[in-house]
């Protein structure tokens, strides 16, 4: 929003509404500019390293109850910001709560879902963050029509709206039986599993979380763990998948859109229209997803995606650079060109969020054995955290350099990430979470690191249980 540039950026609103030479790809590069929109990741990926404790000692509600006071602090400061310091501190305040929300809220998911479900639920999450995307754009299109330009103020402190619903749901909400267990409360967790899956026979179940926690205290150090040999999978995909997650480029369309469409030529107006419109794509593709998670399986939706993105993004890199060249200079933009650049950027928006969008963290929290659980999601959260910050970081200033390449860049990631699912990724669809280990077990390449005929990695000599999993 102009005013906004005004306020705190005025280098970027000169370069911007005044300077009409500027070459278009280099309109927005400014280091002010971009870690008032990193900062938010960085703080995120440290957070998330705390988190991970407070979400194994303290359970799962408690993790996501300092998620929301965090959320909420961070947008009454940044919709009061009188100087770019306060914005950058409501951002870092936002990005602790987004730490604390993340590590807990997948794990959430996945531990109270039957496991017939757990990719329809967990890809939830993911549904809720494109549908908050959404509202989001909706309501900046609208603020932006205020007069006196304070509709940026609402557009920052309107968070605090969802930041009160997480608080207050998480003081609501029952614990995780998992974690119940693991805190030593077998009889609440009997209960509690009961009127989760309300049936009374839980025997069976109950016992199998009994067996996960007890494997999982023989576990002294699990960031220690969490490298040893038979884990391996486990972390490569902690690690991987996060980090070729960001690398799709989604984010630089998603957070960057607004100024992407301006870049093509939209209106102020039209390119937040644009955000809307890409948003509600992202919405759509997420509800494809939770019907198809379960139905045709996670390799299938990572294929399909990542095989639109490439195509999607090859032809839009095509366009920009036949229209704008390498100077930055469209001369007149017929506007049909600028609708061909949004329906592409539309389609491959659609294959991330059926694709590498909600997989991205459905996959990590459904692999994990609960000795490392929250270690490995910690990881995971972090991981993806700190390439959001970098890629956040750096964008408008590769978009000034690499010019239309940049989506090049991306889209050669999109073919190293779908060989890497191809060949590494094993099919994990209705498969409960105490016996993931069986998955590992027979993968013609992960079978050689963790074939110790273990559970869960872990010798139990435990009696009294009926250790079918074993």
């Amino acid at each position: 929003m102009a005013p906004f540039l005004r306020k705190f950026f005025p280098s970027v609103y000169q370069k911007e509404a005044l300077d009409k030479s500027t070459n278009q790809y280099c309109k927005f590069d400014s280091e002010t500019l971009t870690l008032f929109t990193s900062s938010l990741y960085l703080a995120a990926l440290l957070s998330s390293l705390v988190a991970s404790t407070v979400t194994r000692k303290f359970g799962r509600k408690l993790s996501m109850l300092f998620g929301g006071l965090l959320f909420c602090s961070g947008a009454i400061i940044n919709g009061a910001a009188k100087a770019v310091w306060m914005l950058i501190v409501g951002r870092i305040l936002l990005g602790f709560g987004i730490g604390f929300a993340n590590q807990s809220v997948p794990l959430y998911l996945s531990e109270m879902a039957p496991y017939k479900y757990r990719g329809a639920l967990n890809i939830g999450f993911q549904l809720s963050i494109t549908i908050g995307i959404l509202v989001a754009n909706i309501l900046n299109y609208f603020f932006a029509k205020i007069k006196g330009g304070w509709g940026w103020r609402l557009s920052l402190g309107g968070a605090v709206v969802p930041a009160l619903i997480i608080t207050v749901g998480s003081l609501v909400l029952p614990d995780t039986p998992n974690s119940m267990i693991e805190r030593g409360q077998h009889e609440e967790a009997k209960t509690k599993l009961r009127r989760i899956r309300g049936v009374d026979d839980v025997e069976e179940e109950f016992n199998d979380l009994v067996v996960a926690s007890e494997a999982s205290k023989l576990v002294e150090h699990p960031w220690r763990n969490l490298l040893q040999r038979k884990y391996r999978p486990h972390l490569t995909m902690a690690i991987l998948i996060p980090f070729f997650q960001q690398l799709t480029g989604i984010n630089v369309i998603m957070f960057y859109a607004p100024v992407l469409f301006k870049t093509i030529g939209f209106a102020d107006d039209a390119s937040l229209m644009s955000a809307v419109i890409t948003g509600g794509v992202n919405v759509l593709a997420t509800i494809v997803s939770i019907y198809g998670v379960d139905k045709w399986g996670r390799r299938f939706l990572f294929l399909e995606g990542g095989t639109q993105m490439l195509i999607c993004q090859i032809i839009v890199a095509t366009c920009i650079g036949v229209k704008f060249g390498v100077d930055g200079e469209p001369g007149a933009l017929p506007k049909w060109y600028a609708i061909v650049v949004v329906l592409f950027i539309c389609i491959y928006v659609s294959g991330f969020a059926w694709s590498w969008g909600p997989l991205g963290w459905l996959v990590p929290s459904e692999i994990f054995p609960l000795e490392i659980r929250s270690a490995a999601q910690s990881v995971n959260v972090s991981v993806n955290m700190f390439f959001t910050f970098i890629i956040a970081q750096i964008f408008l200033n590769m978009l000034c350099h690499m010019k239309f390449g940049l989506f090049l860049f991306f889209a050669f990631f999109v073919v190293v990430m779908s060989f890497f699912i191809y060949f590494f990724l094993p099919e994990t669809k209705g498969i409960p979470i105490e016996e993931m280990a069986e998955v590992w077990k027979s993968h013609w390449f992960w079978s050689r690191y963790v074939n110790d005929g273990s559970y869960n990695g872990v010798e139990l000599v435990k009696e009294g249980y009926p250790v079918k999993n074993v």
